[in-house]
């Protein structure tokens, strides 16, 4: 029974952080569509950190169906 606590507390960690992730990905996002509407070389900096946030929500996600898979593996074996 603790295992499958433990999966649940750990996918709703795991939630909370791609949100998060999401929301400071927007920001770097929003500079470069704004960057896009005025026709100019849009900033590095904000194209690192849209690359680096979407390559961390990726990674976050992948273990996010891990812990889903064997949340649902504990509950079949019931």
């Amino acid at each position: 029974m603790s295992r499958k606590r433990d999966l649940k507390r750990a996918i709703q960690e795991s939630e909370e952080e791609i949100e998060s992730l999401e929301q400071k990905r927007v920001r770097s996002q929003a500079a470069l569509m704004k960057s896009v509407l005025n026709e100019s070389k849009p900033n590095e900096m904000d194209v690192e950190y849209f690359k680096t946030f979407s390559s961390l929500i990726d990674v976050e996600r992948a273990n996010l169906r891990r812990l889903k898979d064997e949340l649902e593996k504990l509950k079949k074996k019931k």
